[in-house]
């Protein structure tokens, strides 16, 4: 396939990346500093972009099989970038005529899971207190995601952990594993790749933790 990812100097974007290169795709990698992505290949493009327009990204998106994104915000003081990027995406995708987009959310702004116990709730809670304008940004960027006409799904990981690839991880279309508390980014980016192609998580939410 071929496959642009946004992001891809992030952790889960970089994971993307490198994990599309092993399984044969060819990538396009959109960044701001190429320096910073660490990951080559024969079938990797690099692209710079800050990302200000979405006709600077038509050509990046141009006749992709699918686009991922790693676009979020870092901290609190970067609230807004979620749903400010994504809808300049999007409108780069719809311009060239390209449906498929999976992007990165967060657990709380999904469902919790009805069996969730007292302990996960209120951690649950705390989080989201803690992380009220993050979250609400990813909210924003989920409307964006719903009001248009791609075929997006919205992974939504729970603490993220720099660990090695597992493969083994939980996904709940529509919903959240119980007592999901943890995941590695490396396996957010295989949950990613491996939703590409499968039908059931279009234009849905889809809960991934251990």
């Amino acid at each position: 396939m071929k496959l642009t990812v946004f992001g891809a100097t992030g952790g889960i974007g970089r994971e993307l990346v490198r994990q599309a290169l092993d399984a044969g795709h060819e990538v396009t990698a959109v960044v701001r500093d190429p320096a910073r992505l660490g990951v080559g290949g024969d079938r990797l493009e690099v692209v710079r972009s800050g990302l200000t327009g979405a006709g600077e990204l038509r050509a990046a998106v141009r006749g992709r099989d699918a686009v991922l994104s790693g676009l979020g915000a870092r901290s609190r003081k970067d609230a807004g970038v979620a749903a400010r990027l994504t809808r300049t995406v999007l409108d780069a995708m719809q311009a060239e005529g390209v449906g498929r987009l999976l992007v990165v959310s967060a657990a709380p702004v999904g469902p919790a899971p009805a069996d969730d116990g007292a302990l996960d709730r209120g951690m649950r809670g705390i989080v989201s207190a803690i992380l009220k304008d993050v979250y609400a940004d990813l909210r924003e960027m989920e409307s964006e995601l719903a009001r248009s006409g791609s075929d997006w799904t919205s992974v939504r990981p729970p603490r993220l952990q720099n660990k090695p690839l597992t493969g083994r991880y939980r996904t709940v279309v529509g919903g959240f594993p119980a007592r999901g508390r943890f995941i590695a980014r490396a396996d957010v980016a295989h949950a990613m790749l491996s939703m590409v192609d499968a039908g059931e998580t279009v234009r849905q939410g889809v809960g991934v933790a251990y």
